[in-house]
């Protein structure tokens, strides 16, 4: 018995760590869709947003952050989150968890 929950709950720690390593390495961004994405900011002149802490990957934002909508044109691997501008960067951000996932400086 006591083997069967070694196994089981070795195979639970496996599978979701193999899920959060590939949640992490969900978003690919090449150098020309960094810089269209760069481009995007400066010429829409999208106004930096003032936070508290410096943003990092796993920080979650305060309800209190707008997050704003990804253009169609940075691609399809960014399409399904949003993202926030601060004067370090732009912040890609799962909308429901309100988490940054990647950061382009």
């Amino acid at each position: 018995m006591k083997r069967l929950l070694m196994a089981s709950a070795t195979a639970a720690a496996i599978m979701f760590s193999g899920q959060a390593f590939a949640e992490g390495v969900a978003v690919q961004i090449d150098p020309t869709q960094r810089q269209t994405i760069k481009q995007h900011v400066v010429k829409e002149k999208v106004p930096a947003v003032k936070v508290k802490e410096r943003l990092r990957v796993g920080t979650t934002l305060p309800s209190d952050v707008e997050l704003r909508d990804v253009p169609a044109d940075w691609g399809p691997s960014v399409s399904r989150y949003k993202y926030v501008y601060t004067d370090t960067g732009v912040h890609f951000v799962d909308p429901t968890s309100r988490q940054v996932i990647y950061d382009i400086d």
